[in-house]
């Protein structure tokens, strides 16, 4: 019995039946996909209506519905004063803001460099082509640069560097604090 069974082990790993691995493999996968296709999920219900509190609503009387109205707020003091803490903390940096001059946000550079003629003649090209926006002309030693407009985020600077760039190509979009009037 035991050449038998060695026999045909070797006859299994041999040439002769080279596709007898493929058959088993495939024949387990079909035993496992039955299996699954038997254990359908049924849907989940279950009625707790039983259990839900029941609740009856009372109509108020539009006497009741008046008293309530008349009543006055009641105050509801807190037990810790974080309340000042926080009041404390609010005024200082409310006083901060008031004391601030200037805002963080963004200009549109159309020129920057050495020679105040290129600066003045760039100054005067974009007022004609862009008369809708206003340049400006500053000197921050050593360049010259033309800007134009004040936005408080890129959002609201990008309509305007967009048409900027098509006449001069070398707009860009500048952080630079701005004045708070």
């Amino acid at each position: 019995m035991k050449k038998n069974l060695e026999f045909r082990i070797q006859n299994l790993e041999g040439t002769t039946y080279p596709f007898l691995k493929f058959y088993m493999l495939n024949s387990i996968c079909l035993l496992i996909t039955f299996n699954s296709f038997a254990q359908k999920n049924k849907p989940y219900h279950e009625d707790l209506s039983s259990l839900r509190p029941k609740v009856e609503l009372q109509a108020k009387t539009k006497i009741e519905k008046d008293s309530l109205i008349e009543k006055p707020a009641v105050l509801v003091v807190p037990k810790r004063m974080v309340n000042a803490k926080v009041d404390a903390v609010l005024d200082s940096i409310d006083m901060f803001n008031l004391m601030r001059n200037y805002i963080d946000g963004y200009t549109i550079q159309i020129y920057s460099g050495q020679k105040r003629e290129d600066a003045m003649n760039t100054k005067k090209k974009m007022q004609e082509e862009v008369p809708s926006l206003i340049a400006n002309l500053q000197y921050q030693q050593p360049k010259f640069r033309v800007t134009v407009g004040k936005y408080f985020s890129r959002l609201e600077a990008q309509p305007d560097l967009l048409t900027l760039k098509k006449q001069f190509s070398t707009a860009i979009l500048v952080p630079e604090k701005i004045l708070i009037k």
